[in-house]
């Protein structure tokens, strides 16, 4: 079966960082492009970053530029989120999914194929 699972959550005081991992199993990440979205509580699911299947195309919403980094590993088959300056705003489950693409280059993460299922990040002091 195809599972990601999504680690790394956790409470931290504005300022603070995390680093987000989402892990494949049951099938390869190199085929497809992945993406971090998040959910707080009473809003809509929002995307926050996308990367390219070789890790060459890059997007992030507006509001995380400069201070959320995603990267991806294919040897280990992982995707991580690494967010520094983070802001009560930032409060949401996150999670990540993946989206089968046949170009190594596309940074769409629409229609996923794969979702994982979150990991809760608490931004307060």
């Amino acid at each position: 079966q195809l599972q990601l699972v999504e680690s790394g959550g956790g409470l931290v005081q504005p300022g603070g960082s995390l680093r987000l991992s989402c892990a494949a199993s049951g099938f390869t990440l190199y085929y497809y492009a992945i993406g971090w979205s998040r959910q707080a509580p009473g809003k809509e699911r929002e995307g926050v970053s996308c990367i390219s299947r070789s890790g060459g195309v890059i997007n992030y919403a507006d509001s995380v530029k400069g201070r959320f980094t995603i990267s991806r590993d294919n040897a280990k088959n992982t995707v991580y989120l690494q967010m520094n300056n983070l802001k009560p705003e930032d409060t949401a489950v996150y999670y990540c999914a993946a989206a089968f693409r046949l170009s190594v280059s596309s940074t769409s993460c629409e229609d996923p194929n794969v979702w994982g299922q979150g990991t809760q990040v608490t931004v307060s002091s």
